[in-house]
């Protein structure tokens, strides 16, 4: 009896190790499952809200052109250029990701540089940032110091801004997407593969406060300044307004 009762005992613990290990991978199984279709609904909803983007710079685009306004306002149709690069890339990006394409050879190392790690999207995210500052200091410089900007807003110098908005944005993410990404056993891994963790945390920190407290800074201060001189402006008019119908009655 006791051997009947200890070998009934090794077939419970061993029918109970079988069922919690069945269990535990079926758990894991749906988690993935689960993960992996919530992927596919947001990049999904991604390539959406790219195609929305795509046809609304487009047509923002063909509306400056059909007006001439293009060549009135270059910083602003550089902008929008921007965007449309940003939405198309994003589609394309986003579009491959949901393939879920096994990267090998020389066209997986490719597509893994330039679209899954997505470094040509932030390439023109970036390079539209740069824009975007310029765009806010052409305006600084027109309401601030109107009879002085006509002089440093030559067309060469508007021409140069733009240029630079895109050389700074390729070279800066093509230089840093190519030196930290690498594909393994065909699977993309962007951004991730620095030399060293101080390396990693001095990026993370200039490009944080190079893309957000300096693009923040000057916004406040440009379009501050803005606000002040247009209220300034504002009631010098207001106060040549009053005197106006009291100098008529003096006279």
């Amino acid at each position: 009896m006791p051997e009947e009762s200890s070998v009934s005992a090794s077939h419970l613990s061993v029918a109970m190790t079988t069922d919690e290990f069945q269990s535990t991978g079926a758990n894991a199984v749906t988690s993935a499952s689960s993960s992996h279709s919530a992927d596919f609904y947001f990049q999904s909803a991604v390539v959406v809200i790219g195609v929305v983007g795509a046809a609304a710079n487009a047509l923002i685009l063909y509306a400056m052109i059909a007006s001439k306004q293009h060549r009135k306002q270059l910083l602003i149709f550089n902008q929008n250029v921007f965007d449309l690069c940003s939405s198309l890339l994003l589609i394309v990006t986003y579009a491959v990701k949901l393939c879920g394409v096994r990267l090998t050879g020389l066209l997986g190392y490719w597509l893994c540089m330039l679209l899954l790690n997505e470094n040509l999207l932030w390439c023109s995210i970036n390079g539209s940032v740069v824009n975007l500052l310029s765009i806010t200091v052409e305006r600084y410089l027109k309401v601030v110091y109107p009879t002085k900007s006509k002089n440093w807003l030559r067309a060469w110098v508007m021409w140069s801004t733009m240029a630079f908005a895109w050389i700074a944005g390729v070279v800066y993410n093509m230089t840093v997407g190519f030196l930290t990404s690498a594909v393994v056993d065909g699977v993309c891994y962007g951004y991730v593969m620095w030399k060293s963790q101080v390396a990693a945390v001095a990026h993370g920190i200039w490009n944080f406060t190079t893309f957000l407290v300096v693009v923040v800074f000057i916004f406040i201060f440009c379009y501050g300044r803005i606000l002040f001189v247009i209220r300034r402006q504002a009631s010098v008019m207001a106060s040549h307004g009053n005197q106006g119908p009291s100098a008529t009655q003096a006279l």
